[in-house]
């Protein structure tokens, strides 16, 4: 039986049809580059998160830069970003001169929280950017109620957990990336809502900063050969559009799907002591872009190994914390010590998850952990 992290043929397949024939469709019109595809896929976004503007760019990490470009911030600002989290969440605020003031986050949910942000906000903080990691989204109402007391822009890092609801204390709901005053995903090919090829948006409900992100993705021009500031050229491809108007109509079945294939996981692995199974947020729902446990005896490598042997994937995000990578090395001493993030870098693994799981798959799988334990 092959196993996969991820079954993006299994995917496509079963909407195969409508696929082509979108694809098609880009080809014989020709409109390649901001098509109507392009517009008809940022309406329907629009329309599923509720948030008055999508823009459309080239892919995730262009996002997030193009959004801290938006926000006018100067060298030397400080950005807070969790030190648990892929590179291009801190890379782009170095790119921009801007400087990353890497925190801790939560055991349980592998999140900010309200409490780690405001002890980490000095005069300098600008903004903040939380990740909604592996699927759910972060501690989002304490963090605006925070942020903004400080004056601080909120920035949210959407790349993993699109489709999932956030519920406030007095039951308002909503889209995450759709909080702070910016969102940003990712549309990689492995992503809950995934392109074939790399892909991107960015969402807000200000007016101001649409416009400004919208001439900074399109070379900063406010009209054609019109350059009032310098911009970047980051434009999502009518193909890629099309891909994703029609995949956009599936993407909460498949959250559904992938929650039921966590909630396996978590019955077959309840008696385990030594795994901590993932914990969901009392305020968010959990799309599961990843299924990622701890392993707390200290074996989380060997477990690693155990399945490699047994040719059952699995995946260490992340095994070295931000603040420790050689990229940011001339940040050293900015942070001496972040127990939390440390500690999940030496215990977390992630098993396969996606919309094609079946029984029999995760229980070879997860016959296979139980064996190791």
């Amino acid at each position: 039986m092959k196993i996969q992290m991820v079954d993006l043929s299994g995917q496509y397949k079963k909407i195969k049809k409508e696929i082509d024939n979108a694809v098609i469709e880009v080809i014989e019109s020709s409109a390649y580059i901001n098509g109507p595809k392009v517009h008809e896929f940022q309406e329907s976004l629009e329309k599923y998160l509720d948030v008055k503007h999508v823009i459309p760019v080239a892919n995730g990490t262009d996002a997030l830069q193009i959004a801290l470009m938006g926000l006018g911030l100067k060298p030397g600002d400080e950005v807070i970003v969790p030190a648990f989290t892929y590179v291009a969440t801190a890379e782009v605020i170095a790119l921009l001169g801007l400087t990353p003031i890497m925190v801790d986050v939560d055991p349980d949910t592998y999140n900010l929280t309200g409490d780690i942000l405001e002890k980490a906000i000095t005069s300098k903080t600008k903004a903040v950017v939380p990740v909604h990691l592996f699927g759910q989204t972060a501690d989002m109402e304490d963090i605006v109620e925070i942020a903004k007391k400080h004056n601080v822009a909120i920035v949210e890092d959407n790349a993993q957990a699109i489709g999932s609801v956030y519920t406030f204390r007095d039951g308002t709901k909503k889209q995450a990336g759709t909080i702070g005053d910016i969102g940003t995903t990712s549309f990689f090919p492995a992503k809950n809502l995934g392109a074939f090829g790399d892909a991107g948006a960015i969402f807000t409900n200000s007016d101001e900063l649409a416009n400004e992100m919208r001439m900074i993705a399109n070379h900063g021009q406010s009209k054609r050969y019109y350059h009032d500031r310098i911009g970047v050229n980051s434009r999502l491809d009518s193909i890629q559009a099309a891909i994703l108007n029609i995949k956009l109509k599936y993407l909460d079945d498949y959250a559904a799907a992938r929650r039921k294939a966590a909630d396996y996981y978590d019955e077959a692995f309840k008696d385990i002591a030594e795994i901590q199974t993932p914990v969901r947020s009392k305020n968010s729902t959990h799309v599961f872009h990843q299924y990622t446990m701890r392993i707390k005896n200290g074996k989380r490598d060997e477990l690693n190994q155990f399945l490699n042997s047994r040719k059952i994937p699995n995946n260490i995000y992340y095994p070295v914390p931000l603040y420790k990578q050689e990229a940011f090395s001339h940040l050293a001493g900015a942070v001496d010590f972040l127990p939390v993030t440390d500690m999940l870098c030496k215990e977390v693994i992630s098993l396969p998850i996606h919309t094609e799981m079946t029984e029999e798959i995760q229980k070879v799988i997860t016959d296979a952990v139980k064996s190791f334990f």
